[in-house]
C-alpha cells in the first residue's frame, strides 16, 4: 500500500517518458504539494467544525469555562493535532525514495509536534488561571504562581524530548543522564524553586493575599499588593508606583501586613501632644470654679471636688499649704477632657479601646497620647477624623493653663538675642574708646621723644622746620 500511493505519480511520469531520476524528483515534488493541500484542507475543516462545536455547547451551559475556552483559542489549536497525525503518517510516503530527508523531517516534524503540544497545553493552562480568577473563593489566592509552576514543567518535559529527538536516544536513557547533572539544574532554577516553594507557604499560611495593603520596608513598598507570581509579588504604592519584591523575601524577611486592620472595625489613631513640664500645676479654687464653665467635665469637677474636700476634711488636712492632702491637677483635669470627648465622639469606634494616657517624661515634656480607633477606615476620612480631634485638643490646651512643647521660632531666636539697637550703641562707643585711646597714646608717645631727645642734649627747635646736629626733626617726633 506505501509503495503503491509513493509510486502514484512516478509511474505516470515514467508514462510520460521522463527521466527516472527527474519522475522520482517529481513525484517528491508532487506528493509534497498534495499533501500540504490536503492538509491545509483538512485543518480549515477540523478548526471550523470544533469552534463551531464549542460555541454550541458553551452557549447551551451556564458555566465561564467553556467561553474562557474559546477566547484562549484551545479550540484551534486542538484542531491541529488531526492534521499532524495525517503528516506523521504520510512523510514516509511522500519521502520513500529519499530516506535521508525522510529521517531529517521526521525528527523535524516530531520537534514540531513538541511545541504543538506545549502550546495546547500553554493555552490551557492560561484558560485555567482565568476561570480560576473568576471564582470569588480564589481571587485572593497566588493562582499566578501554580500556573507558572504546571508551565515551567511543561517546558522542561517538552525540551526534554525534544533533545532526545534530536540526539536519537531513548528518553528513559536521556533522563537517567540528565541526574548526573541535576546540580547545574538546581543552580539553574535556584529562584524559580525558592518561588515555588514559598509561594506554597505564603498560600497555605496565607500570608499575603492579592488586594493586601502591605509595608516592606527593606524594598520601599508600601501599598497594595496585585499580582503574587512564582518569582515576584508586584506592590502598587499609593504614589501610583510598582513595586517588585522577590516571592522568597515573604518568607525570609520581615514585612507587615495591614489586613487585620482592614477586617476590624476601627482604624487605629495613636498620636500624642507634647506638654511643657513647667506648665503643670495644682488647681485653685479659683481655676476649679472657672474649670466648671466647660460643660463636658463640669459635673466630674464637681463630683471630684466634692470628694476630695471630705477626704481633706475627714484627715484635717492643712490646706493653707496646696501641696497638702489631695488635689486636682489642670493636666489631670485636661486628660479627664480628652477621655470624655473621645467617648462622646460619633466618628470614633465604641465597641474598641479609646482612651488619653500619660507617658514616659521626656526631655520635651510630658506626652499625653491619644489612643482611640476610627469606625471609617479609608484612608482620607480616617485623616481627616484625627486632624479633626488634635484640632480641637490642641486648641483647648490653652484653657487648661497649660502649655505645648515646641522649639524656638526663628521669631522667638530675635526676640530673645540683642536688638540692632544695642549693636550700633556697642560700635559707637567702642570707636569712641578707640579714638580717645589713640590720642592719649599719641600724646604719651610724643612726651617720651621729647624727654629722650633732651637727654642727649637736643633742644626743641621752634615750630619752624629745624634739625640738630645729629639729624633730628622735632617737628615730626
Amino acid at each position: 500500500m506505501k509503495k503503491t500511493l509513493a509510486n502514484f505519480f512516478y509511474d505516470y511520469f515514467i508514462k510520460l517518458n521522463i527521466p527516472e531520476t527527474a519522475a522520482l524528483y517529481l513525484n517528491l515534488l508532487t506528493m509534497i504539494v498534495v499533501l500540504l493541500i490536503v492538509l491545509y484542507i483538512i485543518d480549515r475543516i477540523t478548526r471550523r467544525t470544533l469552534i463551531a462545536l464549542f460555541e454550541k455547547f458553551s452557549s447551551s451551559t451556564k458555566t465561564s469555562f467553556d467561553d474562557i475556552l474559546l477566547s484562549h483559542h484551545v479550540p484551534r489549536n486542538l484542531a491541529h493535532i488531526i492534521p499532524f497525525i495525517i503528516t506523521l503518517k504520510f512523510i514516509p510516503v511522500v519521502f520513500y525514495h529519499f530516506e535521508d530527508p525522510k529521517h531529517f523531517f521526521m525528527k523535524t516534524l516530531l520537534l514540531l509536534g513538541v511545541l504543538m503540544i506545549l502550546w495546547i497545553v500553554r493555552s490551557l493552562l492560561q484558560s485555567l488561571n482565568s476561570y480560576f480568577k473568576t471564582i470569588p473563593g480564589l481571587k485572593d489566592k497566588p493562582i499566578d504562581s501554580y500556573i507558572q509552576v504546571f508551565m515551567i514543567f511543561a517546558w522542561f518535559t517538552g525540551i526534554v524530548f525534544a533533545l532526545a529527538v534530536i540526539s536519537g536516544i531513548q528518553i528513559w536513557s536521556f533522563l537517567t543522564g540528565l541526574g548526573a547533572i541535576s546540580a547545574v539544574i538546581l543552580l539553574i532554577f535556584k529562584d524559580t524553586i525558592l518561588g515555588f516553594v514559598a509561594s506554597i507557604q505564603v498560600a497555605i499560611n496565607d500570608m499575603v493575599r492579592i488586594g493586601d495593603w502591605i509595608t516592606f520596608e527593606k524594598f520601599e513598598a508600601d501599598g497594595d499588593v496585585i499580582e503574587i507570581n512564582l518569582a515576584t509579588v508586584k506592590v502598587q504604592n499609593f504614589d501610583k508606583t510598582i513595586t517588585t519584591i522577590p516571592t522568597y523575601a515573604l518568607i525570609s524577611d520581615s514585612f507587615k501586613n495591614w489586613r487585620g486592620m482592614t477586617a476590624s472595625g476601627g482604624r487605629r489613631i495613636k498620636r500624642h501632644m507634647l506638654i511643657k513640664q513647667s506648665s503643670i500645676k495644682y488647681l485653685t479654687d479659683a481655676d476649679i470654679e472657672r474649670l466648671k464653665e466647660i460643660q463636658l467635665i463640669s459635673d466630674y469637677i464637681t463630683d471630684r471636688q466634692e470628694k476630695i474636700k471630705a477626704f481633706n476634711a475627714d484627715n484635717n488636712i492643712n490646706k493653707e499649704l496646696l501641696l497638702n492632702g489631695r488635689n486636682m491637677t489642670n493636666i489631670g483635669v485636661f486628660r479627664k477632657y480628652i477621655q470624655t470627648s473621645l467617648e462622646n465622639h460619633p466618628a470614633l469606634n465604641k465597641d474598641m479601646i479609646a482612651m488619653a494616657r500619660q507617658l514616659q517624661p521626656t526631655t520635651q515634656g510630658i506626652p499625653l497620647e491619644i489612643y482611640a480607633f476610627s469606625a471609617d477606615k479609608r484612608w482620607k476620612n480616617y485623616e481627616y477624623i484625627m486632624s479633626d480631634l488634635f484640632d480641637h485638643f490642641l486648641a483647648a490646651v490653652p484653657y487648661f493653663d497649660l502649655e505645648l512643647f515646641e522649639l524656638p521660632s526663628s521669631q522667638g531666636s530675635r526676640a530673645m538675642g540683642p536688638k540692632m539697637e544695642d549693636f550700633e550703641e556697642l560700635e559707637n562707643s567702642t570707636s569712641e574708646a578707640d579714638k580717645q585711646g589713640t590720642e592719649d597714646n599719641g600724646k604719651e608717645n610724643r612726651q617720651e621723644a621729647v624727654k629722650t631727645a633732651e637727654s642727649k642734649g637736643i633742644k626743641k627747635s621752634s615750630k619752624k622746620e629745624s634739625t640738630n646736629e645729629e639729624g633730628l626733626d622735632y617737628n615730626n617726633l
